[in-house]
């Protein structure tokens, strides 16, 4: 009876919760949302205003300036942004909030933690993760960024470039990951390392142009005889891969929850419209062809609903493997593009103008099946697990 209750609870929590996204929304969002997407990024003091809402790291415990709160709330935030068609603060939200701040928290030392974490929380700091390379995106084996260890300066030097970097403009620090043992294969030779974007070497390349996700500042950043401490060291030496395949279930997990989310309120959208669209003299919904296309959507965004819960309770009791993120990241994410896709055809015209929500949520959805592993890379990791034996 006591699950019950708390499983009660917690619903009419997150319900509270995603009422007040949807009243900041409101205040400090939809009327600048659009002039965000010209800029090509967000502005900065919306961070702080994320943070004085409680927006920011609820799953951090409160020691560190988060609110110790199961994963569920955390997703909820960044749903309920998607939801709106918000997508470029989801997408900045996760970066810092479910995946960078998840990485500090496990494997940062006591100082990183009090340090990075609080200031994450109260928005004064950004985070990025620098994975990607020019010439290793899904394949995290091909990183040419090294980090060599000086004994008299008891510090690495870190050099190399890294590109699409989310948060690349506003971050104050990232977590790179770099080759640190020359001498064997990435798998166990590499390591993450905080840059603090003021250290002398560091520098950003301008805001890059996508063909979505405008208000998401994406970057590319150069390291050039960059000094960290060994303080900067996030884990044990050359563990980095190790750790990156830990949490990268996590990050699948997060974009297939902003999927559907956007499918579900792309969804929402077009439904209304067909209902007040007249064609030939009645409403658009009348239509036999209108009224299965809309079922079929529906359904599919149902199912995936339901599976994205299934993996959220797995994530929660520490269940979730590889394979099984990778599923979800798939499925959602395809089955995002979609159902974007057949709700433009719906506004016909008027879907590929750029005024229309449905417009940017056909764009957005786009690179979703990109970041966080290409949906090749998931077929291959999926594929090798049913082999495995």
């Amino acid at each position: 009876m006591s699950t019950l209750k708390n499983r009660v609870i917690e619903k009419q929590e997150l319900e509270l919760l995603r009422k007040s996204v949807r009243d900041f929304s409101r205040k400090e969002v939809s009327e600048y949302y659009d002039e965000w997407e010209r800029n090509g990024n967000i502005p900065r003091d919306l961070w702080r205003k994320l943070g004085d809402q409680g927006f920011l790291l609820t799953e951090i415990p409160e020691e560190y300036g988060g609110l110790g709160a199961p994963l569920s709330y955390s997703m909820a935030i960044v749903e309920e942004f998607s939801k709106l068609g918000y997508s470029a603060i989801s997408t900045n939200l996760s970066v810092h909030d479910i995946i960078t701040a998840q990485y500090i928290l496990n494997y940062g030392t006591e100082a990183q933690k009090s340090h990075y974490l609080k200031g994450m929380a109260s928005g004064e700091l950004v985070a990025a993760f620098a994975m990607t390379e020019p010439g290793a995106g899904s394949d995290l084996q091909g990183i040419k960024t090294t980090a060599v260890y000086d004994e008299t300066k008891k510090a690495y030097k870190l050099n190399g470039q890294k590109t699409f970097i989310s948060n690349g403009q506003h971050c104050d620090f990232v977590i790179v990951v770099a080759k640190t043992d020359q001498t064997v294969k990435p798998s166990r030779g590499t390591s993450l390392f905080f840059v603090d974007v003021s250290s002398e070497g560091f520098s950003r390349g301008k805001n890059l142009e996508k063909i979505g996700l405008h208000a998401c500042d994406t970057s590319e950043m150069y390291f050039e005889d960059v000094w960290v401490g060994e303080d900067k060291l996030l884990g044990n030496l050359n563990e980095g891969f190790k750790i990156l395949m830990s949490e990268l279930p996590r990050e699948r997990l997060t974009i297939s929850v902003n999927a559907v989310a956007a499918m579900e309120g792309v969804l929402e959208q077009t439904i209304r419209y067909v209902q007040e669209r007249e064609v030939f003299g009645k409403p658009l919904s009348e239509f036999q062809n209108t009224r299965f296309v809309i079922a079929d959507l529906q359904t599919k965004t149902r199912v995936h609903r339901s599976f994205v819960k299934e993996c959220m309770d797995m994530m929660m009791d520490g269940t979730l493997d590889t394979a099984t993120a990778s599923m979800a990241k798939l499925s959602c994410t395809e089955a995002q593009g979609e159902v974007a896709d057949k709700c433009l055809q719906l506004f016909g015209g008027y879907g590929y103008m750029k005024e229309y929500p449905v417009a940017r949520a056909f764009t957005d959805a786009r690179v979703q099946r990109i970041y966080g592993g290409t949906s090749e890379i998931m077929k291959e990791i999926i594929g090798k697990d049913i082999f495995k034996e």
